[in-house]
This record gives structure tokens, C-alpha cells and sequence, in this order.
């Protein structure tokens, strides 16, 4: 029998108001592909790293209190972007070729809202301590996709 590989974790943000995880909530199956991701090393996560089964928390930034609102699964993992060939969509690439496609997404799944929001504030509380190693409390770190350590994951969410 195969054993089960551990998911990778993962930190993913959007402004609430453009996706937040309310929208995510109501999309059928709760269900949707993260599209719109326009950084090369944020790409390449989705695109090479990320795995169907992987944990991702929800991140509401560029809001009146920008912090963890909840948890996803990666239920399809990277395929090119379909915005990006699509001169009608806000995140249209004219550089970016279907033959050799140079933006990724995946599929994410809600999987629970989190009892609370774990803001940006209280996480930077731990920079020097538990999270120190967490690129979300580093600072100038503005990616909008960011790995997690199993230990950074479970400390986060102890404290909710």
C-alpha cells in the first residue's frame, strides 16, 4: 500500500474586496481557479510546486485589517492561465503565448472559515520567534504566494 505523502502548505493572498473568501464560499462546489498571479517566483510555486491535496490558507490583504481568514485545498494543480490570453480580462498578458504559456493557476477548494481572523499584526508578534523564518512577516515581502513549514502551519493555527 502507498503511503500517503504529507501536503505541502502554503499561504495564499487576495484583497477580499476583488476575491475574498466569501466569494471563494459561494462559487459552485466551493471551488475556483486562482488566476491573475503575475510574478515569476510566485508561478513557478503553482506551476512546479504545488500538489492536489496541498494546504493553503486564505489571506485577506490590502484591507482594513489584512490577516487569515480561513483554509483551501489545492484540488488541481498548475495549468496555464486562460486570463492571460484573453484580451477582455483585467489580467491579459499580450506577451503570454497558449504554445508556450508563461502564466499558471490552480484549483482551490474552501475547506473552513477559521474562527477568527489571524491578523497580519498578531503573526508579525512571532518575526523573531516561531515565525521567523515566515516570508509573510519579513519584511518587503510583497509576494502574493508564499510557502509554509509544517511547524509555521501548525503554530498558526494554535493560535486561533
Amino acid at each position: 500500500m502507498k503511503k500517503k505523502e504529507k501536503p505541502n502548505y502554503w499561504l495564499m493572498k487576495s484583497e477580499p474586496d476583488v476575491f475574498g473568501i466569501d466569494h471563494l464560499i459561494a462559487m459552485p462546489k466551493k471551488t475556483e481557479h486562482w488566476d491573475g498571479v503575475r510574478n515569476y517566483q510566485a508561478r513557478n510555486m503553482m506551476r512546479d510546486k504545488m500538489k492536489k491535496g496541498d494546504l493553503v490558507f486564505f489571506y485577506h490583504s490590502n484591507c482594513k485589517q489584512p490577516g487569515i481568514v480561513g483554509i483551501m485545498t489545492v484540488v488541481k494543480e498548475g495549468y496555464p492561465d486562460h486570463t492571460a490570453f484573453d484580451s477582455n480580462e483585467k489580467y491579459y498578458d499580450p506577451k503570454s503565448d497558449p504554445d508556450n504559456p508563461r502564466w499558471y493557476m490552480v484549483d482551490i477548494r474552501h475547506k473552513r472559515r477559521l474562527k477568527r481572523n489571524i491578523t497580519l499584526e498578531e503573526l508579525k508578534e512571532f518575526a523573531d520567534t516561531e515565525l521567523k523564518d515566515c516570508p509573510l512577516v519579513r519584511r518587503g515581502n510583497r509576494l502574493s504566494i508564499m510557502p509554509l513549514s509544517e511547524a509555521q502551519w501548525d503554530f498558526i493555527l494554535s493560535l486561533e
